[in-house]
């Protein structure tokens, strides 16, 4: 018989991590125990109000299948009791770290994935003035951070991303607008933009109301963030989208992020791997997916004033295993 674990648990930042919907202090995320015969699996998950997610209403959907888990569901027969999305993810997680330890595998051996000796991550820059976000590019580079995630909305785009480039001249610079483009001449936005060597933009325009992409050949790779949940999704997407994002919070957890892997390799779409922000539980669950990726994006511990085991090592723009 297995005992399910639930706690819901504050993280506190070490600094306001801002994109274009808001400014965050904390995060807060839910964290899942499963024991059985003495053998623990663990999870992670931070609920999203993007998705319409709390940590109530994702405890709740935890509650409801409490007695299914602690009778033995399965990780494949999860994916059929709960919707992809961060209560499926905590799950999905600590039911493969649970096999694996009864199996006495690691979770790349579970998932049949080639453990590197580093994984090379993004470091995101949080939205600010222009001048803060150049400060903040010239640190990451200072200390080694190879590709750098950029968060923007409509304001002073070019300027501020002139500013990054001219701090950071070697770095891979990506951008992310989370939806925030709506309205602007994105052909000439993204010609614009390609003069200072970006490598991939995600998700310009809002979920649902990205038919504009279409219009148009990209100058730079568009990736579809927001507009991309599951595999079922990624097929409708090739009109307007060279990559796609794959998330365990969105998805509902390492079992589906392996399929959409799959999925997109079948339709010629390129990948990359990103995250909420959460610990090193919830990056390390990701780990087999960004081996695939060609951009990964897995920071969310270096975002926190205290980081959790199993304390992954950030530095020199690399995740080391």
């Amino acid at each position: 018989m297995r005992k399910l674990q639930i706690d819901v648990v504050e993280l506190p930042l070490a600094r306001p991590f801002a994109i274009a919907r808001g400014t965050r202090t904390a995060v807060t995320v839910i964290r899942v125990t499963l024991e059985q015969e003495g053998f623990i699996g663990q999870g992670e998950c931070t609920p999203t109000a993007r998705y319409d997610e709390t940590p109530d209403s994702v405890k709740a959907m935890l509650e409801a299948v409490r007695t299914d888990v602690e009778s033995g569901l399965s990780h494949h027969d999860l994916q059929h009791r709960l919707p992809a999305g961060s209560a499926r993810n905590v799950l999905d997680c600590a039911l493969w770290r649970l096999d694996a330890t009864r199996a006495n595998q690691t979770l790349w051996q579970k998932s049949t994935c080639s453990q590197p000796e580093s994984v090379i991550t993004a470091e995101t820059l949080s939205l600010d003035t222009q001048e803060c976000m150049a400060l903040a590019a010239a640190d990451a580079v200072s200390r080694g951070a190879l590709l750098l995630k950029i968060k923007l909305d409509r304001n002073a785009i070019l300027e501020k991303v002139a500013a990054i480039r001219a701090a950071a001249p070697h770095a891979t610079l990506i951008i992310d607008a989370n939806e925030a483009w709506s309205g602007l001449e994105l052909e000439s936005l993204l010609v614009a933009l390609k003069a200072f060597n970006i490598a991939m933009v995600e998700q310009p325009l809002p979920a649902g109301q990205d038919h504009d992409l279409k219009r148009f050949k990209h100058p730079i790779p568009v990736c579809a963030d927001e507009s991309c949940h599951t595999r079922a999704d990624i097929a409708g997407l090739r009109d307007r989208y060279e990559m796609i994002n794959i998330k365990l919070d969105k998805c509902g957890g390492l079992t589906e992020a392996l399929a959409m892997v799959d999925e997109a390799r079948t339709l010629n779409m390129r990948i990359m791997v990103g995250c909420m922000l959460g610990s090193s539980l919830a990056m390390e669950a990701a780990l087999p997916v960004a081996v695939n990726a060609e951009f990964v994006d897995l920071d969310g511990p270096i975002w926190l004033a205290a980081d959790s085991s199993p304390f992954l090592s950030y530095s020199q723009g690399h995740i080391w295993l």
